[in-house]
């Protein structure tokens, strides 16, 4: 397919990017750092989903840039017709890029075309390297200005491009690429794009690593499923309609947890869309049109019920797709649910039929789901009427005086001792405090009717009041915080990962939206003179005593061990608290990681503990 200047449309300007960076890479902290590679990372699958690139490498260099290189037909480099060369609009345009018709790509990820010039503009720097009719040319960029012309440097008989970027630091709150994440999308972006090898190198500590994928998304859901007992093999199939293209992986085990992970144009669309609502819509079709057959005195499952327990890959290839927001984390083309919907009812049908041991299977833990979910129901009523006393008690919740749901702040507090500190250090107003005693129960392994019946679950379900599980509402939220404050010691990491999980499994919508957050205290005090300094890591202690010399140090195991003004000061008043967001940066990464490290498999938790335990900082022996 021809690649030319003249398929380059322009649609219009960048200026507003520098000014309004939220709205073109959905925020100026991680998430938004990180889209920025996204960006350039999507215009290089694009090449390979196009048939023209089957190798990508991505580089995090030293000095805290980084780079993409790709094999494919490198971007046009002849001048368009606004007078400059198409590379150089390509960068320095919004809405400017080959995706806009199908002269150049049938299908692509980042169709927006705002992608790479975001990018460009909000870098310190930008450099571009185009190998393509027999030459290497180079440009260069300062935020999001062209600082050279386009140079020829060599001759070359490969074709490609290499885009190196520095994030702006006027810019962005951290620019600093984490390792964890960007490896995580890259493998997951392989099993998206069968055959394509991606290679991620780390210039800041040799670590590489290497992605590649024979099957696809059936090889995905078999990677996340690897630590769960299953109920049979990986289902998989596709189906084309009005060129888009569907195609599906999934597999039923015996757990409680539903994990489907949807895609349009291998964009990872978290709040899913029309092809996730027509996969639901399929599936329980096909699930219930089989039981009515060949069940006696059948009785419709729901589709959460259904759900319960799925593990899915949703991958759809859509012409000219649709999304909500620039950050593209939903999809609406409304012709996509009816083609998905029909795909997954004909083809699940089908395999029921083809696998009647299996699908009897299926059937009977959907309909066990069914009744599990009744039962828990009655119980949570219970534990709702019963806890609207008990937790007016002043030993447990102390709440605070304000009604308005958004000003309201809940602190999770383990122990007495903290929870006594925190409740003398507290604004009354807006501050309301629930100590819990010890570590509660881990959900992972015990299931929802265990945890049911753990007092402190039962008073964190009935202090915030939304709910739990699948009945949970995130509107019914009495307060728009809720922060997790444990000790900075092992034990309190723990409970810190033990509330986490709990939190994640039963009331995930509080993560979604923001409303989940980990107090940090100071780890020292120090004091020199009359001055005193709180300070929160050991390389901040670090440079501290270099800066101000030997000084009185106290290391707090505890937050009993710090008095209620200290308390207030450093972890709870907003004016000087230090507190982190917690965030589902990656579905999938989130459950490997809660499957691996809290679930039964103890051989999986072994050797992630061996494979990981030379990156281990701060661990108190």
């Amino acid at each position: 397919m021809e690649y030319t200047a003249d398929q380059i449309e322009v649609l219009g300007d960048l200026e507003a990017v520098r000014k309004r960076p939220g709205m073109y890479v959905g925020g100026t902290g991680i998430r938004g750092l990180h889209h920025l590679l996204w960006e350039v990372v999507d215009n290089s699958i694009d090449e390979a989903m196009a048939g023209y690139c089957d190798t990508i490498v991505v580089r995090l260099h030293r000095d805290g840039s980084a780079s993409v290189e790709d094999n494919g037909r490198g971007i046009p480099t002849e001048m368009h017709r606004l007078g400059k060369p198409a590379v150089e609009v390509v960068l320095t345009k919004l809405h400017a890029g080959g995706k806009f018709s199908d002269k150049a790509y049938k299908v692509a990820g980042g169709l927006h075309g705002v992608g790479v010039s975001v990018v460009n503009a909000l870098s310190e720097w930008l450099e571009v390297w185009v190998k393509r009719n027999g030459k290497t040319y180079y440009m260069r960029f300062e935020k999001g200005k062209a600082v050279t012309g386009l140079e020829i440097i060599n001759e070359t008989e490969q074709t490609g491009t290499i885009i190196r970027f520095k994030p702006d630091e006027e810019i962005f709150e951290t620019t600093e690429f984490r390792y964890d994440i960007v490896a995580q999308r890259l493998k997951e972006l392989a099993y998206l794009t069968k055959g394509l090898k991606i290679r991620l190198i780390d210039e800041r500590t040799g670590k590489e690593d290497e992605f590649y994928s024979k099957e696809g998304i059936k090889e995905f859901v078999r990677h996340v499923n690897r630590n769960r007992p299953k109920i049979h093999d990986v289902i998989y199939f596709q189906g084309e309609k009005d060129d888009i293209k569907v195609e599906i992986a999934l597999q039923f085990t015996e757990t409680e947890y539903e994990n489907i992970f949807a895609y349009a144009n291998n964009i990872n669309n978290v709040e899913g869309g029309t092809h996730l609502i027509g996969f639901r819509a399929g599936l329980t079709r096909a699930i219930n049109e089989y039981g009515k057959k060949n069940v006696r005195k059948y009785k419709p499952i729901t589709g959460a019920d259904i759900r319960e327990g799925l593990t899915a890959v949703i991958s759809v290839k859509v012409p000219e797709p649709q999304f909500e927001g620039q950050t593209k984390t939903k999809l609406t083309n409304s012709n996509v649910r009816k083609i998905v919907e029909s795909i997954v009812y004909s083809e699940m049908l089908k395999w029921l039929e083809e696998h009647p041991n299996e699908a009897m299977k299926v059937i009977e833990k959907c309909m066990l789901s069914m009744k599990a979910r009744e039962a828990a129901r009655r119980a949570k009523e219970l534990v709702r009427r019963k806890n609207e006393v008990h937790l007016t008690l002043p030993g447990k919740l102390a709440d605070c005086s304000s009604k308005n749901p958004d000003e309201r702040e809940l602190f999770i507090v383990e122990g007495e001792s903290a929870g006594g500190s925190a409740k003398q250090a507290r604004d009354r107003n807006f501050q309301a405090v629930l100590p819990i005693r010890g570590k509660i129960i881990n959900v992972e392994k015990s299931g929802m009717m265990k945890a049911l019946k753990n007092e402190e679950i039962k008073a964190l379900i009935a202090a915030i009041g939304a709910g739990v599980g699948k009945d949970f509402e995130i509107n019914k939220a009495r307060y728009r915080r809720v922060v997790i404050m444990t000790d900075a010691d092992v034990d309190g990491a723990h409970i810190r990962t033990l509330l986490l999980t709990f939190f994640y499994r039963y009331m995930r919508p509080l993560i979604e939206h923001g409303y989940l957050y980990i107090a940090q205290p100071p780890l020292y005090r120090v004091k020199k003179g009359k001055k005193v300094y709180y300070v929160y890591s050991d390389r901040e202690l670090e440079d501290l005593l270099k800066r101000i010399g030997n000084a009185e140090i106290q290391r707090y195991k505890g937050l009993g061990e710090m008095n209620p003004d200290q308390l207030w000061e450093t972890t709870m008043n907003p004016k000087n608290r230090i507190m982190m967001q917690v965030t589902i940066e990656d579905a999938m990464e989130a459950e490997e990681l809660f499957t691996t490290l809290m679930g039964e498999d103890v051989e999986a938790r072994r050797n992630f503990i061996i494979e990981h335990s030379r990156e281990v900082r701060n661990l108190d022996i």
